[in-house]
């Protein structure tokens, strides 16, 4: 996909025309200073001074919210003070003599498209942290010294992957030469992160792991940071657009649907067994009745397959998604498991067990919360099963990856004999809440 850059200035220049006519030469100057967005975006550098930018350091986002207040605002003014003393404004460039704490935007953002241009010098080295997380990265290509970590293969990879994982290095070569400015377009979505430089795709829809644990995902939200790394580097048109709910399940949805195929035709329950007079389908899916539940099942069976669907919760909402499930008996038990569909958030869940929130296997393994949007929002969710491994990924980012087989100790040490099941029916089993969900398909692997 070709991205073409549009910053369209013809409007903002027959304002200025105007204001000069007017007598308001000194107000459109001052309004030409100002960096002009593109339709739906901000700018997140003003062109003329540090406003809305902090200093910041290679830091765990999540440990420097979790401190005291006290001792938050006291790190971070040591690391402003240190960001304000190596970075300037200057020609509309936000402008890094190589040293410093790096420029943290004050706000955090979660679903978002980046834009910004940036232009360095030789042997340099920097990057651009995502919801605070190393890093998307940029240095010299042709300096020798550092090929054998990656540099001959450019700028823009997920230089703090795993080595070998997807996105760790660019898919193609795209950085122009020293003294002319390069552009980055970036889209993330959960944790996965798309990346354009200068208009070529370098990172395709790869998830970011999270450098400081790894065995835990990227925070849902976070600040942009732009890495300071001992060469001079000069950044400008920084823009930032949010993304919604809508556009981000559709970004998620149109990344690697070959092969799924829908299991509910959105009118009727052919193809399906169970308690279906308990549901009613709604909106092209499906919702079980108010007050009404038990588990509903496709009438074929699936041995390894991933799922897609789209689910909304209203308040309070409670559903579960059956995974082998043998067409007789409670899905989290009989079956291999259930997937939890829960509003984590209510106040009557406030004390669970772990293992019964929003996305976790049943009973056996927990999922990381945080990630769930608010009851009345389409979530998007896919599922992937092979062998006695089960993946949850949410709104794009993974919140389980774990095999029930390894599973030693169960909650309220009930046992759950079916969760070695080889094959067996895809399902919901509702819990009397009307949750929706649709856009249901699925792929056998």
């Amino acid at each position: 996909m070709k991205h073409t850059r549009s910053y369209s200035h013809a409007p903002y220049l027959v304002r200025l025309v105007r204001l000069a006519r007017s007598g308001g030469c000194l107000l459109a100057t001052a309004l030409l200073a100002q960096p002009q967005p593109p339709a739906g975006f901000t700018a997140l550098f003003n062109g003329q001074n540090l406003a809305g930018w902090r200093g910041g350091e290679t830091f765990d986002h999540r440990k420097l919210m979790a401190l005291p207040a006290e001792q938050r605002a006291a790190q971070i003014a040591k690391w402003t003070a240190s960001m304000q003393a190596h970075w300037r404004a200057e020609n509309q460039e936000l402008v890094n003599d190589g040293q410093g704490a790096y420029a943290t935007t004050e706000k955090d953002f979660g679903d978002f498209e980046l834009r910004l241009e940036y232009r360095t010098v030789p042997k340099a080295d920097s990057g651009i942290y995502l919801r605070g997380v190393p890093q998307v990265q940029i240095w010299d290509s042709t300096e020798q010294a550092k090929a054998s970590i990656g540099a001959d293969k450019g700028s823009g990879g997920l230089w703090n992957n795993s080595p070998g994982a997807p996105g760790k290095d660019p898919l193609v070569l795209a950085d122009r030469p020293f003294g002319e400015w390069n552009s980055f377009r970036i889209l993330m979505v959960g944790a996965r992160v798309s990346i354009w430089l200068n208009d070529r795709l370098v990172v395709d829809h790869a998830l970011l792991e999270n450098y400081y644990d790894r065995k835990t995902p990227v925070p849902a939200k976070g600040p942009i940071q732009l890495q300071t790394h001992g060469g001079e580097i000069r950044w400008r048109n920084l823009f930032i657009r949010e993304i919604g709910s809508a556009e981000a399940n559709q970004i998620l949805a149109r990344h690697g649907q070959e092969g799924f195929q829908a299991i509910f035709n959105g009118r009727d329950f052919t193809g399906w067994a169970g308690p279906v007079e308990e549901y009613e389908a709604i909106e092209g899916g499906l919702r079980c009745r108010p007050g009404k539940g038990g588990t509903i099942y496709t009438k074929d069976t699936y041995a390894d397959f991933q799922v897609r669907l789209e689910f909304k919760l209203p308040p309070g909402g409670n559903n579960g998604l059956a995974i082998r499930y043998p067409g007789r008996g409670n899905a989290a038990y009989a079956g291999m498991c259930e997937l939890q569909v829960l509003d984590n958030d209510a106040d009557q869940y406030k004390e669970l067990d772990p293992r019964q929130y929003h996305g976790s296997i049943y009973g056996m393994i927990p999922a990381h919360r945080g990630y769930l949007r608010a009851p009345g929002e389409w979530n998007f969710q896919e599922v992937t099963v092979r062998g006695s491994r089960i993946k949850v990924e949410l709104n794009g980012t993974v919140i389980v990856d774990g095999d029930v087989a390894t599973v030693k100790e169960f909650m309220g040490k009930t046992p759950h004999p079916g969760k070695d099941l080889p094959s067996g029916h895809f399902g919901f089993a509702g819990h009397n809440d009307p949750v929706q969900f649709r856009q249901i398909q699925l792929k056998r692997l």
